[in-house]
């Protein structure tokens, strides 16, 4: 009785899918799929690593912007590791940028330039791990993995009123994903999971009415859907502070430099810094500064990571002679959107420069 209601629960589902699923430009129809298109691996594989604690709405125009650029994974395996790196800045967690480029060099020069069909396959390529493997071999390759991501586990919380916290519940969900996942059409179902998170069970005011899950759903049965998942309780994030600083030259230039490849924000363009850290304070005055000029205080702004939250001071000096000495080199300020700078040194840039970018607030 358990796989009939097992079965029922997926053709539910699917049949929901069929009709209601998200037109996204990494994903294969229902109808598409009838006419025998089958899923690109290499854009599937792609939109899961650009879509980790980001946006579909973000990450649409950074998929087209990738794909357009490099068509193919020998493609992106050929590009300079900092085009890769200033086509994604915006887009966060770096570290997802240079795994891209590193398990692109890994498909095409070690596999021939075709992805693994397995989730042990593709979990042995660099920075796919366990989620990213699930989801790629069920949705480019249709094997029936357990895909779950943070919709999957709002939509299993609710449908089994787990009242384990996460993290510590996510192997009891992913058990119940792996049971209710078809043998028959595991790549839609999964998509199919992410679909319903996302636009009915979704964080407040599910529209349960519309769920194809809505008989059997034991939170809604218990009338309080919103309480799952439980999450316990977030700790307060530690602030770090720093100083940033703005040089401008007599030519309308800009003095950038490369941050390390390792650590955060690594291989990734920056203003000059002081030493900080998500674990230590950098210096907050000019006595850390690159080097000696009129150096005159233009504002704070504050950037919220993973892990902590980073206050910097900000200084501009200039127009100014450039210094003679290594500091790193000198960009038209017009020409910025060129290089690999992230969100935290644009806000940084758009305290002393506010032309440099109009939509960017401390």
């Amino acid at each position: 009785m358990a796989g009939d209601k097992t079965a029922i629960r997926a053709s539910a589902l699917l049949s929901w899918y069929d009709r209601h699923h998200r037109d996204l430009p990494w994903r294969i129809s229902p109808a598409m799929a009838k006419r025998g298109v089958t899923p690109d691996p290499y854009h599937i594989w792609m939109s899961e690593v650009m879509l980790q604690q980001t946006t579909v709405a973000a990450v649409k125009a950074y998929f087209a912007k990738f794909t357009q650029r490099w068509p193919t994974v020998r493609d992106l395996a050929d590009a300079p590791n900092e085009d890769v790196m200033a086509a994604w800045a915006g887009l966060g967690y770096y570290a997802r940028a240079r795994n891209l480029k590193k398990c692109a060099e890994a498909v095409a020069f070690e596999h021939g330039g075709v992805f693994p069909d397995t989730e042990e396959g593709l979990r042995a390529l660099p920075g796919i791990g366990d989620y990213t493997s699930a989801a790629v071999a069920a949705i480019a390759f249709n094997r029936p993995a357990a895909v779950m991501d943070g919709n999957v586990e709002r939509v299993i919380s609710r449908l089994y009123a787990i009242d384990a916290p996460l993290p510590g519940s996510k192997p009891q969900m992913k058990a119940r994903v792996a049971e209710l996942t078809p043998q028959d059409r595991p790549g839609d179902f999964a998509q199919a999971m992410m679909d319903l998170g996302a636009t009915i069970c979704t964080p407040r005011r599910p529209a349960c009415a519309l769920c194809p899950f809505n008989d059997v759903c034991i939170a809604l049965a218990t009338d309080e859907p919103e309480r799952f998942p439980v999450k316990a309780a977030k700790k307060a994030k530690p602030v770090r502070l720093g100083a940033a600083f703005i040089a401008v030259d007599r030519d309308g230039r800009l003095l950038l430099r490369k941050r390390l490849e390792t650590g955060l924000l690594g291989g990734m363009t920056e203003v000059p810094t002081t030493a900080w850290t998500s674990r230590i304070d950098g210096e907050t005055g000019t006595e850390a500064a690159p080097f000696v000029a009129d150096w005159q205080a233009a504002g704070s702004i504050s950037h919220v990571f993973t892990h902590f939250e980073l206050r910097l001071s900000i200084f501009r000096a200039g127009p100014l002679d450039a210094p003679e000495g290594d500091h790193g080199f000198w960009v038209p300020v017009t020409e910025l959107d060129g290089e690999a700078l992230p969100t935290v040194m644009k806000k940084a840039i758009a305290a002393a420069i506010p032309t440099a970018f109009p939509t960017l607030k401390g």
